[in-house]
């Protein structure tokens, strides 16, 4: 009553827009008494209508106490059907039902009604055409009016605040584009304000669609002035193909328009719609279909089993956590030497999955005491070996660290793995380790080099897998968080070299992989998979920025830094004098890389960690390229390295 009594209030004082909208919902009392007085509204019409076709109605005498009397059976039936509980401005064809089950019950009982009095006293109560009158007059104006609020609701909805609005065009005229539109247009308190709809199609540019137009596409994109009536489109990129998403998105940012994506019903509620509008981010432009994997081998690899995840707090290990954790193992041993990372993963771990078992160990994977205690404690069957050192310049400069961690590091879990005869060890490499021009990606291929040679060992019983991956949207330190704190700052946005291209994909399809990787093969094979077509870092920050709602090169400057240490222009998944195998999966491929025997390869590793451990940086670095002789420095100041090992080949 309060916010009723707050609108009239605010009718009179003449700020009327805001506050009727601030209104939820007419008191239910005062929608029955409508109601009531439409009834009454409608016998009065249908009695002057009789009157005007000069025909005579039963019992005159009575005629205030028979229009009463049929208010009164209307009003049982409209508290039976509750016709007066909807929320008219929220009307659908259910309140209408409603209303027609309420009126066609008054009339069904006065027309028996009608029958007693016939027969009882010669003549009907009421003129049957009066009833029949009343019943359509009745529905009609109930209909109408209840039509009518839901409209004026809905401009003054639409009007409220307007100007501060983004006005925005839906893309298509689907059922889920159509329930984003209504989902917006009932929801006064969102920044969005529904001017209409585009789409391929030529042939609705006449039809209305919830009181908005249907604008086609080419005809839209060539008016400039109506394209001015606009600030954004917003589409739903689950339901779109990637080609058409990008259509799409280039003509609205070509045009100057931002573009909004919006999440599908199945994946919110429809209450919830509007709030997941959110600004088309650049990886849903790189998120290819992803790959799914379901094999039933994965959940009995995991089920009441006991695993080890080393670099559990990085990007790639948290999420495998994640998704082992659905398939509820006995224990999960999470290793990480990043004590605040590990901490936040724990909380959001025993937060998200309350019944598991968790184990947060805050260690170095250098360390192989350490981890000699965790497996005689834990006696893991799935280890899964994500803890690397990652970042190419920063290795570049600090090669012995690389060999701690990449090397020493895997070296350790490897050889626990073998000793405490864990079923299957799952290493996470990366498209550096071929032809590797870094520090960093000869240190991984090394890693890989030793966990292949172990398949072959005396007495192993463990399958040794690996898997190589491109780069991960949105993992930490990576290109695209990287533009986007660049753009923030107003730029400028630096690249390499206007060359440089890579491969993306998403971290729950990597992690995905690698769990499929622990179920597949007899063990010693390097598994691939097809990872789409690679994306130009130039178009990427140029697509970023415009997203950002700015002009590249104008508002935001690109800036070229020059190739990092060790960086090559573009990354490759298999090197050059191997082969694939297929496997059941047509996407995931096996690498039929060359290997070196566990001897050779363990003296060579010995060797290089003495090295690490005396700090001598070209004596790490020949030795890895002695190990891995495809490596060949880019950039760096290990390029002398290569040259003298030219001269003494010519020599």
């Amino acid at each position: 009553m309060k916010k009723l009594y707050n609108a009239f209030r605010s009718l009179y004082g003449g700020d009327n827009v805001m506050k009727i909208t601030e209104l939820r919902y007419i008191p239910r009392w005062i929608v029955l008494f409508l109601d009531i007085f439409i009834g009454l509204v409608s016998i009065t019409i249908s009695y002057y209508l009789i009157d005007k076709l000069h025909v005579k109605v039963n019992f005159p005498q009575y005629i205030y106490y028979k229009i009463v009397f049929i208010l009164f059976i209307n009003a049982i039936f409209m508290f039976v059907y509750k016709t007066y509980a909807g929320i008219i401005r929220h009307s659908t064809f259910f309140d209408f039902f409603k209303i027609l089950l309420c009126s066609g019950s008054t009339l069904l009982t006065m027309l028996l009604l009608n029958l007693s009095f016939k027969i009882i006293f010669g003549k009907p109560l009421y003129l049957y055409p009066s009833l029949f009158l009343y019943f359509f007059i009745s529905i009609f104006i109930m209909f109408f009016f209840r039509m009518m609020i839901k409209q004026v609701f809905n401009i003054l909805i639409d009007y409220k605040g307007s100007a501060s609005k983004t006005r925005v065009a839906v893309v298509g005229v689907s059922d889920a584009s159509v329930s984003i539109a209504r989902a917006i247009l009932h929801n006064p308190n969102y920044p969005y304000r529904l001017e209409g709809f585009l789409t391929k199609r030529s042939d609705s540019h006449k039809a209305l669609l919830l009181g908005h137009k249907i604008y086609n596409i080419d005809k839209f994109f060539k008016d400039k002035n109506l394209i001015s009536d606009f600030d954004a489109i917003l589409i739903i990129k689950e339901i779109m193909a990637k080609q058409e998403l990008e259509e799409w998105m280039t003509f609205a940012l070509d045009n100057g328009l931002k573009v909004l994506n919006a999440p599908t019903l199945s994946k919110m509620r429809e209450s919830d719609l509007v709030g997941g509008i959110r600004n088309l981010q650049i990886e849903d432009l790189l998120n290819r279909k992803p790959i799914k994997i379901e094999n039933i081998e994965v959940q009995k690899r995991h089920f009441e089993k006991t695993v080890l995840v080393t670099g559990g707090a990085g990007s790639i290990g948290s999420e495998i956590v994640r998704q082992v954790a659905q398939f509820k193992p006995s224990v999960i041993v999470v290793v990480d030497q990043a004590e605040s990372p590990l901490y936040e993963l724990e909380l959001d771990l025993l937060e998200k999955f309350p019944e598991q078992i968790f184990k947060f160990v805050l260690a170095d994977i250098s360390n192989n005491y350490r981890l000699e205690a965790l497996f005689e404690k834990y006696q893991f069957s799935m280890v899964y070996h994500a803890a690397a050192y990652k970042h190419v310049p920063l290795i570049e400069e600090n090669p012995h660290e690389a060999i701690f961690v990449n090397v020493l590091g895997t070296k350790n879990i490897a050889l626990l793995s073998k000793k405490y005869k864990v079923n299957r060890f799952v290493m996470v490499s990366t498209d550096k380790a071929v032809n590797p021009t870094n520090v960093m990606g000869a240190s991984k291929r090394t890693a890989e080099l030793f966990v292949q040679s172990l398949q072959g060992s005396e007495g192993n019983v463990t399958k040794f897998i690996t898997t190589r991956f491109g780069n991960v949207l949105g993992s930490n330190g990576s290109v695209i968080p990287h533009f986007k704190k660049q753009i923030e700052k107003g730029g400028p946005v630096t690249i390499t070299h206007p060359d440089i291209i890579r491969y993306f994909m998403t971290i729950p399809e990597a992690c995905e992989l690698v769990l499929e990787a622990g179920t597949m093969g007899s063990g010693g094979e390097i598994y691939v998979f097809d990872m789409g077509d690679p994306v130009k870092i130039l178009d990427l920050a140029r697509r970023m920025i415009k997203l950002s709602g700015f002009t590249p090169d104008e508002d935001i400057k690109i800036k070229f830094i020059g190739l990092r240490p060790g960086e090559k222009l573009y990354e490759e998944l298999l090197s050059d004098n191997t082969t694939t195998v297929p496997t059941h999966h047509q996407k995931i491929m096996i690498s039929k890389d060359p290997c070196i025997r566990f001897e050779e390869i363990d003296v060579l590793c010995k060797q290089i960690i003495k090295s690490a451990v005396k700090r001598d940086k070209l004596q790490v670095v020949r030795l890895l390229k002695e190990i891995v002789p495809e490596f060949i420095s880019n950039n760096s100041e290990f390029e002398v390295l290569d040259k003298k090992n030219i001269e003494i080949s010519e020599s």
